[in-house]
């Protein structure tokens, strides 16, 4: 019998609501931490696969969540595309060469570079009782492109925006090419054990509609397609955050099963706005986990009373900061247990 998670992202409402937290795994547990201290930088933490499931695991010892997230990162992609990869302490990740420099064709791509990835996903399914759920990931184009292209995070990722107008040709063939890993990406952890997946567009909500609807919603209609072909009973969850009042149109026209709903969305009208039964997951803000109190207890409850009508996965809008204190996160997770009981 597949948990209550599968069962919610399969379209069923659970009389208990699923939860697990985006970033679960990481930097507010001190078991991770004393686990980085003792196996060095994060990507060396990512490209050790017993480390990495110990990681994976660790949030579930601890909380009990009815979701297991592969501990990895988005970048993995570009890094599998040939660039080289780096996680400067303080500065986040740096990828080279940029694509606003060199063409997508001076990479030589390292494919080999995934597999550790999926013996992560195979050491974590055959730890995992039955109904928790394994969950796999992968950025969705747009968001890895920008990293790719301007060889950095950014607050507005003015130097993709922009690339993207001036030739399009050329920003099409980098998309594209991330399409085509990222699926096959997808498929390895599938076959390697998860259960249900998701795509993270986490700068989805800096582009203009028309934009949106090339950069955004066609690539991740390509990966669904195809997703949908080869395992067609693995649900795909869409977290395209920022979308605002695009998010519906993301939710009809993308083909995810699931559609993630970030902290600055009124729950209410996700609630009318997304299409009848689909389910949802989302969407307490973070920093309310962060200040704890009466506060979190309330909004907490207004979340899963706003979705109550349909099958929904409790989680947060965004990842869980690395100061969030872990009473917090049991306090929570006790009010998400109690509702409707």
């Amino acid at each position: 019998m597949p948990g209550p998670l599968l069962e919610t992202l399969r379209g069923t409402n659970v009389s208990r609501r699923p939860i697990w937290l985006m970033r679960q795994a990481g930097r507010y547990l001190p078991e991770y931490r004393a686990l980085r201290a003792e196996k060095g930088g994060f990507l060396e933490l990512v490209y050790d696969s017993e480390a990495a499931a110990e990681i994976t695991i660790q949030p579930l010892r601890r909380f009990g969540f009815d979701g297991a997230i592969l501990f990895s990162d988005i970048l993995i992609v570009p890094y599998a595309l040939g660039q080289d990869l780096k996680f400067l302490a303080g500065e986040g990740p740096h990828l080279s060469p940029k694509l606003i420099d060199t063409a997508l064709e001076g990479l030589e791509a390292v494919p080999e570079r995934l597999s550790p990835i999926y013996e992560t996903v195979r050491r974590v399914k055959a730890n995992l009782s039955p109904e928790v759920t394994m969950l796999g990931f992968a950025g969705s184009p747009w968001t890895v492109a920008t990293y790719m292209v301007a060889g950095e995070g950014s607050r507005d990722q003015h130097v993709t925006r922009e690339y993207a107008y001036r030739d399009p040709q050329a920003f099409q063939a980098i998309v594209d090419a991330i399409v085509a890993v990222t699926v096959e990406y997808l498929s390895g952890q599938v076959e390697a054990g998860a259960e249900a997946l998701q795509l993270f567009d986490s700068w989805a909500g800096s582009l203009s509609p028309a934009q949106y609807e090339r950069w955004v919603i066609a690539p991740n209609v390509a990966i669904a397609v195809e997703m949908k072909r080869r395992h067609p009973l693995i649900p795909l969850i869409g977290f395209p955050k920022g979308s605002g009042e695009k998010l519906s149109a993301y939710a009809r026209e993308t083909g995810v099963d699931a559609i993630g709903v970030d902290e600055t969305v009124d729950p209410l009208w996700a609630a009318k706005a997304l299409p009848e039964g689909m389910p949802v997951q989302g969407n307490l803000d973070p920093l309310l986990l962060l200040s704890g109190g009466e506060e979190l207890d309330q909004q907490a409850r207004h979340v899963l009373d706003a979705f109550a009508g349909r099958p929904h996965v409790f989680n947060l809008g965004h990842g869980i900061g690395q100061t969030t204190p872990i009473a917090n996160v049991e306090r929570l997770i006790e009010v998400v247990r109690a509702w409707g009981s």
